[in-house]
């Protein structure tokens, strides 16, 4: 039996898994694959702010950034890199948001070599800052080396007696769902969650680049030869309800034609390794997180719930019952500090900011 059953081992699972097992918890992680085999291993795992002029996802991806970049160096420093970063602009929106950032964020801004640049790159609007990256893979298995791993597909919960059991046959007192856009365990509908397809493919060449570059997609540094180049850039394809297979060929054609738009390539290029993935974002693009209400008890219990200003208090929760998602391109800046905020929110019962509670999807939906 365990204190805590996490399902999904993304960045997110992971992360969670890492601060109750810190917190002295038995911990239990699934994957119907393995430990960042979906999104986070397709991520490039970059750990970067948002730029954008302003709004609560850019002051909480600020905030997740300097406690991300702090908690990789102390804790897992061999899985994490600084870099620095190039941010270019790619359009007139862009332009104008990066020139809104650039004169209101209190980073410390970079003059960047463009050398290796495009005349186009080199002409763009762009910001430089020490930012990071990280070994997705690597740094999702030292996380969960706390804690228990099975690889299964956890196909249902059932509550009974205090406990919750997982396909029949796991105990657990807590469950925390991590499983990004895949959320069909859940006993609710009101979460609203969209998947997000990314593509990262690794290519062998003799192109120059020290540095971590951001436009159109995301380019890595030459290390050994290597370079990535990924984005989460598919809003259409999702693997549980789109028919056709993921055409490789035409992912890979896109994410080198836009990475031209910022590099310049020479002509060895050979793609080495494909990396896809899930990547969820929710409806209104804020991080999910919390304890899970039941809304047909909530319903039956009488409360007026059209009321414009109504109290989360008040609604009634599954026991147990938690859940960490929404990250979308952001997972590896948020996932450390938002893991923290629910470990202390079911362990010290210390309250969630309402913009992350989503509890707010359940109150949306109840005054419809």
């Amino acid at each position: 039996m365990y204190d805590f059953a996490v399902v999904g081992a993304g960045i997110n699972g992971c992360a969670i898994a890492y601060e109750l097992a810190q917190s002295g918890k038995k911990v239990l992680v699934f994957d119907k694959e393995s430990i960042a085999a979906g999104g986070s291993g397709a991520a490039g795992a970059f750990v970067a702010p948002k730029f954008s002029k302003s709004g609560p996802l850019k002051e909480l991806v600020h905030h997740s950034f300097l406690y991300a970049k702090e908690f990789y160096t102390q804790k897992f420093p061999e899985h994490f890199t600084q870099i620095e970063l190039l941010h270019l602009a790619h359009n007139e929106k862009t332009t104008a948001m990066l020139q809104a950032y650039k004169q209101t964020t209190p980073l410390k801004t970079l003059q960047l070599s463009k050398e290796h640049l495009t005349q186009n790159a080199k002409e763009a609007c762009s910001i430089g800052i020490e930012a990071g990256v990280v070994d997705a893979k690597a740094m999702c298995e030292a996380l969960c080396s706390g804690s228990d791993f099975i690889q299964e597909e956890i196909v249902s919960l059932q509550y009974q007696d205090d406990f919750w059991f997982l396909n029949e046959k796991y105990k657990a007192k807590n469950i925390v769902v991590a499983t990004g856009a895949y959320l069909s365990i859940l006993p609710e509908k009101y979460v609203k969650l969209r998947g997000v397809w990314g593509h990262r493919v690794d290519i062998a060449t003799q192109t120059q680049n020290a540095i971590s570059l951001h436009q159109e997609v995301s380019i890595s540094p030459n290390r050994d030869g290597i370079i990535a180049v990924g984005a989460t850039h598919n809003l259409s394809y999702h693997l549980q309800t789109t028919q056709e297979p993921y055409d490789f060929k035409a992912g890979q054609e896109e994410l080198l034609q836009k990475a031209s738009k910022t590099l310049l390539f020479k002509d060895d290029i050979q793609i080495v390794k494909d990396y896809v993935g899930l990547r969820s974002g929710s409806a209104d693009y804020m991080p999910i997180l919390g304890n899970l209400v039941d809304s047909q008890k909530t319903f039956e219990s009488g409360l007026n719930l059209r009321r414009k200003k109504i109290e989360y208090s008040k609604f009634i929760y599954h026991k147990g019952l938690y859940i960490i998602n929404g990250s979308s391109g952001y997972g590896f800046v948020l996932a450390p500090y938002l893991a923290k905020v629910l470990k202390e929110f079911i362990l010290e019962q210390k309250p969630l900011a309402k913009e992350l509670d989503v509890a707010r999807f359940f109150a949306k939906e109840a005054r419809s």
